[in-house]
């Protein structure tokens, strides 16, 4: 008893206590990853401490390289939810900008499912993009939108911003993606979280969707489905664009200049759309670099009042991703010359639909046109 601490050892004596050898076996199931990993990595080597339920999914850095397997079967060994561990490579597809992944533990399998702002999704690592750090993100832009709110989310991967948007803030989101395996899943989270009705996927190129955003709003919103040819409908635009493609989002936005061309009428009070364009910058001053990609490529400054510049995350040592939120300059929405939109459908042919110098739809009858063509992709 003489090695216990004093007040220990004063109510051992109180009570009579008898001191009896036990043997303690601390094997691996004892300790925890963080403790393991700890132990057998060199001290200049963090611990991997996050990754997804079902999925972990790593993104080791190079010092990791030649602990990656043992890494991998901890994590597996120690977590139950988890049944595959998996490492993303640094080849990227360069189409569809998702990253190659290996499986360093547990089954090959690079589906699963998990939950983010009150939204289920499904989807398959090795063939999409997602990556769960950017969760607050989603909710930051997310939190910014009301249910009037008609939203396009030109690369809208597998749905983190549309489908909460539709679910959580009851918004219509026009969401597309190039990819056909992120629009296969934008459809099966859709309909998991039960807002089909609000969420319109498509799979096209977003320089060709933005070009045509307001057409296919148009011809495809509630209004433009129930309105007769004698009634037309009002003009409708969104009020939210978002382009989380950091990579090269900013090289799209030349094709917001001049959408709004010829509609200058509807905008005496209304406000144009918002915005959210994300990008990377290494410059040391990142927010002003971040503004400098955005106005060089829509080709016009930007009013202070209507820009803020938001730090996302670093991605890595002096590069950061940024969110750029804009209200699409005057300048750059009405670029171009007056024109008729009601003479080039008369020019285009049968078919052809849009909208005249007043703003109202007009279409020229006489057959199938581009328009119904973008319907079916919607719908498939």
């Amino acid at each position: 008893l003489d090695a216990l601490p004093e007040q220990v050892r004063e109510f051992a004596v109180s009570v009579n206590a008898e001191l009896v050898k036990y043997p303690l076996k601390l094997d691996y199931d004892y300790w925890s990853t963080d403790q393991i990993l700890r132990s057998i990595l060199p001290d200049d080597v963090e611990v991997p401490s996050s990754f997804d339920l079902y999925t972990a999914h790593l993104n080791l850095r190079n010092e990791y390289q030649p602990y990656k397997h043992i890494v991998g079967q901890v994590i597996l060994d120690k977590n139950k939810y988890v049944k595959t561990v998996v490492n993303k490579l640094d080849t990227i597809d360069t189409t569809f900008r998702f990253f190659k992944m290996e499986v360093l533990a547990g089954e090959e399998k690079f589906e699963t499912e998990l939950k983010e702002n009150n939204c289920r999704f499904q989807f398959d690592f090795s063939t999409v993009y997602w990556n769960s750090r950017l969760q607050k993100e989603h909710d930051r832009i997310i939190q910014q939108l009301k249910a009037s709110d008609r939203v396009c989310d030109v690369f809208a991967g597998v749905g983190p911003f549309a489908v909460p948007a539709a679910k959580n803030k009851r918004c219509c989101v026009y969401a597309n993606d190039l990819n056909p395996a992120s629009f296969k899943y934008l459809e099966i989270n859709s309909a998991k979280n039960k807002v089909e009705n609000l969420v319109k996927p498509f799979n096209m190129d977003g320089r060709e969707f933005i070009k045509k955003s307001l057409d296919v709003l148009n011809s495809t919103s509630p209004d433009a489905s129930t309105t007769s040819p004698g009634n037309l409908a009002p003009f409708q635009w969104f009020s939210h664009y978002i382009m989380n493609l950091p990579a090269t989002a900013v090289t799209f936005l030349d094709a917001f200049r001049g959408l709004f061309n010829g509609r200058e009428q509807h905008f005496k009070t209304a406000e144009l759309p918002t915005i959210h364009c994300y990008c990377f910058s290494k410059a040391d001053d990142c927010e002003a670099d971040a503004l400098r990609q955005v106005q060089e490529s829509i080709g016009c400054q930007i009013p202070p009042g209507d820009v803020r510049v938001h730090r996302v995350r670093d991605v890595a040592p002096k590069k950061e991703m940024l969110c750029v939120s804009f209200k699409l300059p005057r300048e750059a929405a009405f670029h171009g010359p007056p024109k008729s939109e009601k003479r080039e459908l008369e020019e285009a042919g049968p078919g052809a639909s849009g909208f005249d110098d007043a703003g109202k739809r007009v279409r020229v009858d006489g057959g199938d046109g581009d328009l119904h063509a973008l319907k079916q992709t919607e719908t498939q």
